[in-house]
This record gives structure tokens, C-alpha cells and sequence, in this order.
């Protein structure tokens, strides 16, 4: 199957980008797949942060939606654990959207490489 290697491939691009994101920053799945060349591949994106659970070295947490809400909140542990290391990074909460969501948002540099 040739579909599996491609979403890997996909996957590693999407954790390099977020890996990059400066503490007390967040960006947006979207954001994400456009500096991948991949512009409409948001919920792929998403399924990429859903799929990254046992990567400490992911900063899931730092990756919401255009609007700032906290979509996969769900995917961490606990009830509050995604809003609770946004707040421990110095980003405020309510509400499930981020408080002053322009000044926290971190836009990724477009890739040069293209989209398999």
C-alpha cells in the first residue's frame, strides 16, 4: 500500500514544523498545511497532531484552530491539560479559545519542498 508511507512521510513534515514553534506561540493546522504547499489539508494536519499522543517531542498543545479554539483538546490527558500548558507557557485561556489569539500567533515559513 502505497497511502501509508505518503500519511508518514506527511506526518514527519507536519512534527518538524510544529517542533518549531516558540514557546508562548501557537499556530493553526491550516497555517500548518500551507507552509507544507498543502493548503487544504488542515484535517490532515489534525490527523497527524491526534496521532502524535506519545511524542514528547511534539508540542501538540501549541497547535489550535483559525479562530483560536481549543479543537483537540480532547486528545490530551485530563480535562484541562491542553489549557493548562498554554497557561504554564503565559498564554491565557477562556473558554476553550486562546485570549488575544493574534499576538500569540506564530505563522511557519512556507516549505520549499513540494507536497508528495
Amino acid at each position: 500500500m502505497k497511502k501509508q508511507p505518503d500519511n508518514d512521510h506527511f506526518f514527519e513534515r507536519v512534527y518538524a514544523i510544529v517542533r518549531q514553534i516558540p514557546e508562548g506561540k501557537v499556530t493553526s493546522y491550516g497555517a500548518i498545511a500551507k507552509a507544507l504547499g498543502a493548503a487544504r489539508s488542515a484535517r490532515m494536519v489534525g490527523w497527524a497532531m491526534n496521532a502524535s499522543h506519545n511524542r514528547e517531542d511534539v508540542p501538540a498543545h501549541r497547535v489550535v484552530n483559525r479562530l483560536g479554539l481549543l479543537t483537540g483538546k480532547h486528545h490530551f490527558e485530563g480535562t484541562n491539560l491542553m489549557q493548562q500548558l498554554l497557561e504554564s507557557e503565559g498564554i491565557r485561556v477562556e473558554n476553550n479559545q486562546i485570549v488575544d489569539f493574534k499576538n500569540h500567533f506564530w505563522q511557519p515559513a512556507i516549505s520549499s519542498e513540494s507536497t508528495p
